[in-house]
């Protein structure tokens, strides 16, 4: 019985020691820095929903530059194509329900990488005048970066670099 015991905290006690405390709703381990990154990622999540271009534009990075995961420059989206898709989109988008599921951060040099999974659904006027709600479900990934700290000694505000 005794060697049973040893054999089952043997195999438990490395799992239990590699788990620390996550953020609620989550699967991010819970510091301040991925709680900072975490909260920061729904203040985009509600600017989504509020279709608030604006918002969205201050927290993107003027270095913005998305290649939507295609070899080829014809897609990419830098600040300024940025900011006319989102003007486009608030058009034509009438109504947003955006959830997350916040799966990982991680830090990279001067990158910090959120994936997580979405649900997205919006309410959209057709070509043809008509209102339709569209639903999407996905992973995701918001490349972050820290911007330089406006004054000695603060830390720079996070922006989103690329993922939007």
């Amino acid at each position: 019985m005794n060697r049973r015991f040893l054999l089952a905290a043997a195999l438990l006690v490395p799992t239990l020691v590699g788990c620390g405390a996550t953020i609620p709703n989550t699967t991010v381990e819970d510091t301040p820095e991925n709680r900072e990154v975490v909260q920061f990622v729904e203040e985009y999540r509600r600017a989504v929903e509020d279709r608030d271009v604006g918002q969205l534009l201050q927290l993107a990075s003027a270095r913005y530059l998305d290649d939507n995961g295609t070899i080829t420059g014809s897609d990419d989206l830098d600040y300024d194509s940025l900011r006319e898709k989102l003007s486009g989109w608030r058009d034509r988008v009438l109504d947003v329900r955006y959830e997350i599921k916040y799966r990982r951060v991680s830090y990279d040099q001067s990158r910090i990488y959120v994936e997580f999974r979405y649900t997205a659904s919006f309410r959209v006027t057709t070509p043809d005048g008509e209102d339709r709600w569209a639903r999407r479900l996905g992973d995701h990934r918001l490349v972050l970066t820290r911007e330089e700290p406006e004054a000695e000694g603060d830390t720079g505000p996070l922006r989103i670099l690329a993922g939007m």
